[in-house]
């Protein structure tokens, strides 16, 4: 895995998130809602940062962002996916679909089964993809140093 494919599932990744920041529609459909005065603006910010010291130092870089992609995606499973595979109240699903009644579902809310919506499929997807991509890097990089 070389350094420049690893910064281009970032930097999608990064894109992709942005969209968070101010929120993302088109006519009546909202793919995501604004969300840069929440703890997503601190998330960003964070993953900027370690993204600029990935691209510009990535020695010091890689790890630190490996570990943030790993624990970014272990929240996100806590707070998404958890509840859609092992299930979840009634009151947590209501407030769920709630939550993101505006945005944008591939598969339509559910009042049985927790179902994230579009906007969160392919951040979840795209966090997956930039950290295998990034512990690729990592390991590649450490066998290369211990040749």
């Amino acid at each position: 895995m070389n350094k420049r494919f690893c910064i281009i599932a970032n930097c999608c990744l990064l894109v992709w998130f942005f969209l968070d920041m101010f929120g993302f529609s088109i006519g009546n459909v909202t793919l995501v809602e604004a969300a840069w005065n929440d703890i997503d603006g601190i998330m960003y910010l964070i993953f900027i940062g370690l993204f600029i010291l990935f691209c510009v130092k990535d020695r010091y870089g890689r790890y630190p962002l490996a570990v943030f992609l790993f624990l970014w995606i272990a929240m996100q499973f806590a707070s998404h996916w958890y509840y859609t595979i092992f299930g979840a109240t009634e009151a947590k699903i209501a407030g769920y679909n709630s939550f993101y009644a505006n945005t944008f579902h591939v598969v339509p809310a559910s009042d049985s089964i927790l179902v994230p919506d579009l906007y969160h499929i392919l951040l979840h997807a795209l966090i997956l993809f930039a950290l295998i991509c990034t512990i690729l890097f990592c390991v590649k990089n450490r066998k290369k140093r211990t040749e």
